[in-house]
């Protein structure tokens, strides 16, 4: 019988979710900037309905081409608004075309986005020993800090417990509980 934290355990999309990507880690800016697109369209959601919506996205915002994305203007923003696919959410919609802005700042002065989200974790990932989800936090002074500095470079929808989402999604922590059948193999990446 295969154990999985009990988080995933309600649909297939989300155990298929956390069975092949959550925690895994992530380096290919493209992924990375997705991952930030999605984090910040779930504030106030459930992780579910933005999975639900997760190809749409990838077709509405060109497969999260960073350059495309950044030079959406009002026309796009418009379509997007009337995009039944995705979450239609004004202020969710301007933060990712402005966050793909910002991105494209960090990867100019970083060389890439990679470089710059993996100094908060010194390059590595963290590796939790939880054995229960209900201790897994939601923030730390890790995804507070990433936060802040996020902000400073004018980022939006990126709190602390987005950016602690973002770290879970793309491996930068290992929150898998102890007995879930992924805490060693994604140990072992």
């Amino acid at each position: 019988m295969i154990i999985r934290c009990d988080w995933c355990t309600s649909s297939q999309l989300y155990i298929d979710y956390h069975d092949n990507e959550w925690g895994v880690p992530v380096h290919d800016d493209r992924k990375l900037f997705e991952f930030l697109v999605l984090e910040g369209a779930q504030a106030g959601l459930s992780w579910q309905t933005v999975l639900k919506k997760r190809e749409n996205y990838r077709r509405a915002f060109n497969n999260f081409d960073i350059m495309k994305v950044s030079r959406y203007g009002n026309r796009k923003i418009e379509a997007l608004l009337q995009d039944e696919g995705i979450i239609r959410n004004r202020l969710k919609i301007v933060s990712a075309i402005h966050n793909a802005k910002r991105f494209l700042e960090v990867q100019k002065e970083f060389g890439s986005f990679n470089s710059y989200i993996w100094k908060f974790v010194a390059g590595k990932p963290i590796v939790n020993r939880y054995t229960s989800v209900k201790e897994i936090p939601a923030t730390t002074e890790i995804s507070d800090t990433m936060s802040r500095d996020l902000k400073k470079r004018g980022f939006t929808f990126v709190g602390s417990t987005i950016c602690y989402a973002h770290m879970q999604a793309t491996g930068m922590v290992n929150d898998h509980i102890m007995n879930c059948h992924r805490y060693h193999e994604i140990n072992a990446l």
